[in-house]
């Protein structure tokens, strides 16, 4: 019986301490039916040479070395382009598969109907020694950040919580058509996916580990809401799309949560232009509070309060 052919899209940026672990781990996968297409985003290190050397060995996988940075999502769209894969895998060399990730998650997907267009999976965190720290889901529970997993309709919950592992998922081909790919004038690319494509499609949960996410080095995660980083104005923009889409009243609670919440992150990370962005967005979706007013005047005043924002983030929030 044929299988549907499932293209993973290899993206590196600097991994040449992870990338080899990485590749092998997509080829010894228990699923017969892999295209791996790898894209070197431009590295200043050596990884362009490790991927190379493992080519010699694999020339089955397709290698796109560009020769300067265009970010994660420009990156992805040149190997999609590429791709034939009736689904797609959006990974991050510093990443690793477990053995039965792909075989699992096509099974599932193959039992479900064309309304869902995203297979997602609990993920097991890792540092830079590959030692195992933190499970997704279970942090999320312990810290209260999340009530349960949301599968089936998940718009309003993709606005309201962070719940999905971008690492972990496994995405219908169709749906990335349909969107166009991501969009590569943003700084990042997963919040924007999942509001655009859960507006359409349904989400399923696959609840089992079935990828190593490395965190604990300088990736882009860890960058997010420092003083100057654009993913925040990327996360503006996002919103704004989203009000666009919204349909609900659910769905317009949602957006008024996510914008009050970057909204503080902005005010108390620093980034006061882009606080300015938030606020007039929440002016639009309802009166603001005095709460609301008071972080106005503070990032007005541009009030130095990152220091206290660390803190708190170390003791809600630990590692």
């Amino acid at each position: 019986m044929s299988r549907p052919l499932v293209s993973v899209i290899c993206l590196c940026y600097n991994h040449a301490r992870f990338v080899r672990e990485a590749l092998e781990s997509v080829m010894v996968q228990t699923y017969p039916a892999v295209e791996i297409i790898v894209v070197d985003d431009g590295s200043a290190d050596n990884s362009v040479e490790v991927i190379s050397e493992f080519i010699l060995e694999h020339p089955q996988i397709q290698f796109i070395a560009l020769p300067q940075n265009i970010g994660n999502c420009a990156a992805f769209n040149r190997a999609l382009a590429i791709a034939h894969g009736a689904y797609v895998v959006d990974f991050a060399t510093d990443d690793v598969f477990v053995a039965e990730r792909l075989e699992k998650q096509v099974a599932l997907f193959e039992s479900l109907d064309d309304s869902y267009g995203v297979v997602f999976t609990d993920v097991q965190y890792i540092d830079g020694e590959s030692r195992p720290f933190r499970n997704h889901y279970e942090y999320l529970f312990s810290k209260g950040l999340l009530p349960y997993v949301p599968q089936g309709e998940v718009y309003a919950a993709i606005l309201r919580y962070y719940f999905v592992s971008s690492p972990s998922m496994l995405v219908r081909r169709s749906v990335l058509d349909e969107l166009g790919g991501y969009d590569a004038s943003l700084a990042y690319e997963d919040f924007d996916f999942w509001v655009r494509s859960s507006r359409i499609y349904k989400y399923a949960f696959l609840d089992e580990r079935l990828t190593l996410v490395r965190r604990g080095h300088r990736s882009m995660s860890t960058l997010l809401y420092t003083q100057g980083d654009r993913q925040l104005e990327s996360t503006y923009r996002i919103c704004r799309k989203a009000q666009v889409l919204n349909r609900t009243e659910e769905d317009d609670k949602a957006l008024l949560w996510r914008v009050r919440y970057e909204f503080r992150q902005a005010v108390f990370s620093g980034n006061y232009g882009e606080a300015h962005q938030f606020y007039s967005l929440l002016k639009e979706l309802t009166k603001p509070t005095v709460a609301d007013n008071t972080l106005k005047f503070i990032a007005t005043r541009r009030l130095p309060l990152r220091s206290l924002r660390a803190i708190y983030h170390l003791i809600r929030f630990g590692r």
